[in-house]
């Protein structure tokens, strides 16, 4: 049953409380410690990250009934803001079909990146590390697919979109909330760092003459990934061992959220095998 004493009505768009969901299309947050979550999944997993809080929600009066649970987990001194759907779609600068929105913020980390990768290269995990990859889709489903096959965490270069993007964010179903990740200013930093903590590079490349067998070995592995058409820098390619996937002759690419699936896919399985489960990712970023 929902607290009617906790919801906050908003009859005004322009009201000065609800000033971070505004025109949220034209003025994204990320950047500013700020980002905004939609729908029920994205919303629900903020609410359970140890990284990342809710700073207000913002929902659509006719969803209410449906949203209990959700309410529930919401912290009492967290506003909880209603609106109808006029006055939403003013808010948001467009038509809104979701009707939950969440506005969040990263919390204070006291851990450090090389303590988590080198807790991870003890376990025989394994990290994803995105370079040059500007598109939210990719950005959004790699941290999907990091989720579903166990990556302890992912690194991002300075060249590659914010994963808190409202979109990256949106496709990833959540997972950039509970996948830990951190900003490294390139891949041959990324390198420096993995190879300091014990891991193995691993680039995954088309031009590749290694085939994906060389993923069943496991153990502690840092997968590469580049952007689509480019792919990885030649000289970051030089650093490191490369992979290729198999495919039918005269098709030479995958999109590249596709290729990670299937190579963390044949990762999560040589460590399951070998019993090394990868550990268990906590909510939040890095």
């Amino acid at each position: 049953m929902i607290d009617d004493e906790r919801l906050i009505r908003i009859c005004d768009p322009d009201d000065p409380r609800i000033a971070a969901f505004r025109d949220i299309r034209e003025r994204d947050l990320v950047g500013r410690r700020g980002f905004i979550a939609e729908g029920t999944v994205v919303v629900d997993q903020l609410l359970r990250a140890e990284r990342f809080r809710a700073v207000g929600l913002l929902l659509l009066e006719n969803r209410l009934g449906g949203l209990s649970g959700l309410l529930a987990k919401v912290p009492r001194e967290t506003p909880v803001y209603v609106a109808d759907r006029a006055t939403y779609n003013a808010v948001a600068g467009f038509p809104v079909h979701r009707g939950v929105m969440a506005a969040g913020e990263a919390t204070e980390y006291a851990g450090s990146t090389a303590g988590r990768l080198h807790a991870i290269a003890e376990d025989g995990g394994t990290v994803l590390v995105a370079v040059g990859i500007a598109n939210h889709d990719n950005i959004g489903a790699l941290f999907r697919n990091a989720a579903a096959f166990g990556v302890g965490m992912v690194l991002v270069d300075e060249t590659s979109c914010d994963p808190l993007y409202r979109k990256a964010l949106r496709v990833s179903v959540g997972s950039v909330l509970a996948v830990p990740y951190a900003r490294v200013a390139s891949g041959e930093e990324a390198v420096r760092r993995l190879e300091e903590a014990g891991f193995r590079c691993l680039a995954l490349s088309p031009g590749a003459s290694d085939g994906a067998a060389a993923l069943d070995r496991g153990g502690a592995t840092a997968l590469f990934l580049g952007a689509e058409g480019p792919g990885l820098p030649a000289a970051l390619l030089g650093r490191m061992a490369s992979v290729a996937i198999a495919m039918a002759p005269g098709f030479d690419s995958l999109n590249v959220a596709t290729a990670a699936a299937i190579a963390l896919h044949r990762l999560f399985e040589a460590n399951r095998a070998s019993s090394r489960v990868p550990p268990s990712p906590s909510a939040g970023g890095l």
